[in-house]
Protein backbone atom coordinates (compact mmCIF):
# COMPACT_ATOMS: atom_id res chain seq x y z
CA UNK A 1 0.00 0.00 0.00
CA UNK A 2 1.06 3.44 -1.05
CA UNK A 3 1.64 5.91 1.64
CA UNK A 4 -0.59 9.16 1.76
CA UNK A 5 2.04 11.47 0.76
CA UNK A 6 3.35 9.45 -2.60
CA UNK A 7 -0.73 9.07 -3.88
CA UNK A 8 -0.60 12.87 -3.23
CA UNK A 9 2.42 13.52 -5.11
CA UNK A 10 1.59 11.04 -7.77
CA UNK A 11 -2.21 12.99 -7.79
CA UNK A 12 -0.23 16.57 -8.19
CA UNK A 13 2.46 15.05 -11.38
CA UNK A 14 -0.86 13.63 -12.76
CA UNK A 15 -2.50 17.11 -12.12
CA UNK A 16 0.11 19.42 -13.72
CA UNK A 17 2.16 17.03 -15.50
CA UNK A 18 4.22 19.97 -17.60
CA UNK A 19 4.17 22.78 -14.65
CA UNK A 20 4.67 22.97 -11.01
CA UNK A 21 1.54 23.63 -9.10
CA UNK A 22 1.96 24.47 -5.90
CA UNK A 23 -1.44 22.10 -4.74
CA UNK A 24 0.07 21.53 -0.70
CA UNK A 25 0.08 24.72 -0.40
CA UNK A 26 -3.14 25.63 -1.56
CA UNK A 27 -4.57 23.50 0.67
CA UNK A 28 -2.16 25.12 3.73
CA UNK A 29 -3.56 28.07 2.40
CA UNK A 30 -7.51 26.79 2.27
CA UNK A 31 -6.72 25.30 5.78
CA UNK A 32 -5.55 28.72 6.92
CA UNK A 33 -8.78 30.50 5.74
CA UNK A 34 -10.75 27.22 7.61
CA UNK A 35 -9.41 28.50 10.32
CA UNK A 36 -9.79 32.17 9.59
CA UNK A 37 -13.09 31.40 9.39
CA UNK A 38 -13.87 28.71 12.63
CA UNK A 39 -11.88 31.62 15.04
CA UNK A 40 -14.45 34.41 13.70
CA UNK A 41 -17.28 32.10 14.38
CA UNK A 42 -16.05 31.00 18.01
CA UNK A 43 -15.05 34.28 18.64
CA UNK A 44 -18.91 35.64 17.64
CA UNK A 45 -20.50 32.04 19.95
CA UNK A 46 -17.94 33.20 23.01
CA UNK A 47 -18.15 37.21 23.10
CA UNK A 48 -22.19 36.25 22.67
CA UNK A 49 -22.49 38.36 19.16
CA UNK A 50 -25.10 37.42 16.94
CA UNK A 51 -24.65 38.00 13.27
CA UNK A 52 -27.06 40.13 11.64
CA UNK A 53 -30.28 37.74 10.14
CA UNK A 54 -29.47 39.84 7.33
CA UNK A 55 -26.62 42.61 6.55
CA UNK A 56 -27.55 46.39 6.02
CA UNK A 57 -27.21 46.92 2.59
CA UNK A 58 -25.33 50.18 3.53
CA UNK A 59 -22.85 47.82 5.03
CA UNK A 60 -22.20 45.27 2.19
CA UNK A 61 -21.72 47.96 0.17
CA UNK A 62 -18.89 49.95 2.60
CA UNK A 63 -17.37 46.40 3.22
CA UNK A 64 -17.18 45.65 -0.59
CA UNK A 65 -15.58 49.00 -0.81
CA UNK A 66 -13.53 48.26 1.34
CA UNK A 67 -12.48 44.99 0.49
CA UNK A 68 -11.44 46.05 -3.19
CA UNK A 69 -9.27 48.83 -1.38
CA UNK A 70 -7.23 46.80 1.23
CA UNK A 71 -7.16 43.71 -1.08
CA UNK A 72 -4.99 45.88 -3.88
CA UNK A 73 -3.32 47.63 -0.96
CA UNK A 74 -2.08 44.28 0.21
CA UNK A 75 -1.63 42.74 -3.29
CA UNK A 76 -0.14 45.65 -5.29
CA UNK A 77 1.37 48.63 -3.08
CA UNK A 78 5.00 49.64 -2.85
CA UNK A 79 4.44 50.12 0.67
CA UNK A 80 3.42 46.65 1.51
CA UNK A 81 6.08 45.44 -0.43
CA UNK A 82 8.25 43.98 2.54
CA UNK A 83 5.43 42.13 3.70
CA UNK A 84 4.90 39.90 -0.22
CA UNK A 85 8.99 40.30 -0.13
CA UNK A 86 9.78 36.69 1.59
CA UNK A 87 6.92 34.98 -0.87
CA UNK A 88 7.66 37.43 -4.16
CA UNK A 89 10.27 39.23 -6.71
CA UNK A 90 9.98 42.54 -7.64
CA UNK A 91 9.64 42.66 -11.34
CA UNK A 92 8.47 46.40 -12.03
CA UNK A 93 6.18 49.11 -11.48
CA UNK A 94 2.66 48.44 -12.62
CA UNK A 95 1.45 52.27 -12.38
CA UNK A 96 -0.39 54.25 -10.45
CA UNK A 97 1.79 53.37 -7.11
CA UNK A 98 1.80 49.50 -7.93
CA UNK A 99 3.63 47.10 -8.18
CA UNK A 100 4.50 43.99 -10.44
CA UNK A 101 5.84 41.21 -8.79
CA UNK A 102 6.67 37.60 -9.50
CA UNK A 103 6.30 34.38 -7.16
CA UNK A 104 9.37 33.01 -5.64
CA UNK A 105 9.96 28.86 -6.73
CA UNK A 106 12.09 28.46 -4.13
CA UNK A 107 11.17 24.95 -4.37
CA UNK A 108 8.26 25.03 -1.33
CA UNK A 109 4.76 24.19 -2.09
CA UNK A 110 3.58 26.29 0.65
CA UNK A 111 6.08 29.42 -0.17
CA UNK A 112 4.75 29.54 -3.54
CA UNK A 113 1.52 29.28 -2.29
CA UNK A 114 1.21 32.17 -0.19
CA UNK A 115 2.95 33.86 -2.59
CA UNK A 116 0.34 33.25 -5.49
CA UNK A 117 -2.77 34.67 -2.54
CA UNK A 118 0.02 37.80 -1.48
CA UNK A 119 0.01 39.24 -5.39
CA UNK A 120 -3.53 38.76 -6.47
CA UNK A 121 -5.67 41.13 -5.23
CA UNK A 122 -9.16 38.88 -6.63
CA UNK A 123 -7.53 36.27 -4.21
CA UNK A 124 -6.98 38.10 -1.23
CA UNK A 125 -10.76 39.87 -1.41
CA UNK A 126 -12.51 36.87 0.15
CA UNK A 127 -9.96 36.47 3.22
CA UNK A 128 -10.50 40.30 3.53
CA UNK A 129 -14.01 40.21 2.85
CA UNK A 130 -14.01 37.28 5.61
CA UNK A 131 -12.12 39.68 8.13
CA UNK A 132 -14.36 42.76 7.47
CA UNK A 133 -16.99 40.76 7.86
CA UNK A 134 -16.35 38.92 11.10
CA UNK A 135 -15.16 42.82 12.16
CA UNK A 136 -18.81 44.03 11.72
CA UNK A 137 -20.29 41.37 14.06
CA UNK A 138 -17.47 41.37 16.72
CA UNK A 139 -16.23 45.24 16.77
CA UNK A 140 -18.91 46.94 14.51
CA UNK A 141 -17.84 50.68 15.22
CA UNK A 142 -14.23 50.54 14.82
CA UNK A 143 -14.76 47.97 11.66
CA UNK A 144 -16.91 51.09 9.94
CA UNK A 145 -15.08 53.39 10.89
CA UNK A 146 -11.70 51.61 9.40
CA UNK A 147 -14.12 50.66 6.61
CA UNK A 148 -15.03 53.72 5.87
CA UNK A 149 -11.33 55.53 5.61
CA UNK A 150 -10.45 52.36 3.21
CA UNK A 151 -14.01 53.34 1.31
CA UNK A 152 -12.82 56.93 1.11
CA UNK A 153 -9.35 55.67 -0.10
CA UNK A 154 -10.80 53.84 -2.67
CA UNK A 155 -13.49 56.72 -3.80
CA UNK A 156 -10.06 59.18 -3.96
CA UNK A 157 -8.28 56.63 -6.02
CA UNK A 158 -10.85 56.62 -8.10
CA UNK A 159 -11.13 60.68 -8.71
CA UNK A 160 -7.50 60.81 -8.78
CA UNK A 161 -7.64 58.89 -11.85
CA UNK A 162 -10.24 60.67 -13.32
CA UNK A 163 -9.15 63.73 -12.84
CA UNK A 164 -5.61 62.53 -14.55
CA UNK A 165 -7.63 61.24 -17.31
CA UNK A 166 -9.73 64.43 -17.86
CA UNK A 167 -6.28 66.97 -17.81
CA UNK A 168 -4.86 64.60 -20.65
CA UNK A 169 -7.71 65.10 -22.46
CA UNK A 170 -7.73 68.89 -21.92
CA UNK A 171 -4.66 68.94 -22.66
CA UNK A 172 -4.89 67.25 -25.93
Amino acid sequence: MTSLQARATETARAYAPHEHRPLAGYLVAMGAYGALAAGLAAAAKVTGRTPPERPALADVALISIATHKLSRLLAKDAVTSPLRAPFTRYTEPAGAAELNEEVRDSGSSVKHGIGELLTCPFCLAAWVATGLTGGLVLAPRLTRLAATALTATAVSDFLQMAYSMAKEKAEG
